[in-house]
């Protein structure tokens, strides 16, 4: 059998930047047990494969793997996705609307070639700094600085004071997965133009660090939208690789875009 593989560069406008993607496109599902295995072979932060839908809401079905775990929901490994899509596979609808484990998901391009995601909300919870005292501060690593406040929704977010104390945190994996959540989202406003940055980390499911995360702007575009009384929003993720953002809240749903690049094209022999 032989299933075409693409490698796509996604929340980037060239190659080498932004959050790389794997899409492989099928007929018909594959055992879950062989997706798993090409996601790990390919050990990126996430394998996409979809399926073609007929007569029905959704034009397609759309899955994600990280190297170790099937995960509910990805922004980076949806918007390349919808860049093979348009860019690779000849579709010719202006959007595109998948079905997934987080319910329908939309992909629009708009005319400078910008994909938005639109993806449901998800606003994080307050806690107590007192509920993740030590394994907290553990996880973070040595000399991090004391978070302002630490939130939950399907991850752990930790708000610091200036986003220098982002950049400079070098995390306790081993402790990160002891906090029990999938993945830690480390985030402080922005400057010069930027509204907030963020990094985001989840050794849980085989991703120490993900250069740029769209499901973690689920939870950071309802907070930040909140606590800057804004609702369009520009975003950096401060990855070593780094990744663009373009973030708007509405009601219970939020547009993420940005860009994506073809870096590879091939086959899957199995």
């Amino acid at each position: 059998m032989t299933i075409p593989i693409y490698q796509v560069d996604a929340f980037a406008r060239r190659p080498f930047t932004g959050n790389p993607a794997a899409v492989c496109p099928l007929d018909e599902w594959l055992p879950a047990e062989t997706m798993q295995l090409i996601a790990a072979e390919n050990n990126l932060a996430e394998t996409a494969f979809f399926i073609p839908l007929s007569g029905q809401e959704a034009d397609f079905h759309l899955r994600w793997f990280t190297p170790t775990f099937e995960i509910d929901l990805c922004g980076h490994a949806t918007l390349a996705s919808a860049h093979v899509l348009w860019n690779e596979r000849g579709f010719a609808k202006p959007e595109i609307v998948f079905q997934s484990k987080s319910g329908l998901l939309k992909v629009r391009r708009e005319a400078d070639g910008k994909l938005v995601l639109d993806f449901p909300s998800r606003p994080p919870r307050p806690l107590a700094l007192a509920e993740h005292p030590e394994v907290l501060m553990q996880s973070l690593g040595p000399g991090a600085a004391t978070p302002q406040a630490v939130l939950a929704s399907r991850d752990l977010v930790v708000e610091f004071a200036h986003a220098d104390e982002v950049l400079a945190l070098k995390p306790d994996f081993t402790a990160l997965i002891d906090l029990g959540y999938i993945g830690l989202i480390a985030t402080a406003p922005g400057s010069n133009g930027v509204d907030f940055v963020s990094r985001f980390f989840a050794p849980e499911v085989g991703v120490p660090e993900d250069p740029v995360t769209g499901s973690a702007h689920s939870t950071l575009i309802p907070f930040w939208a909140e606590k800057l009384s804004k609702t369009d929003m520009f975003a950096r993720q401060e990855s070593a690789r780094g990744g663009e953002l373009w973030c708007r809240l509405r009601g219970d749903r939020v547009d993420i875009g940005g860009y994506a690049v073809t870096f590879l094209r091939g086959d899957v022999q199995l």
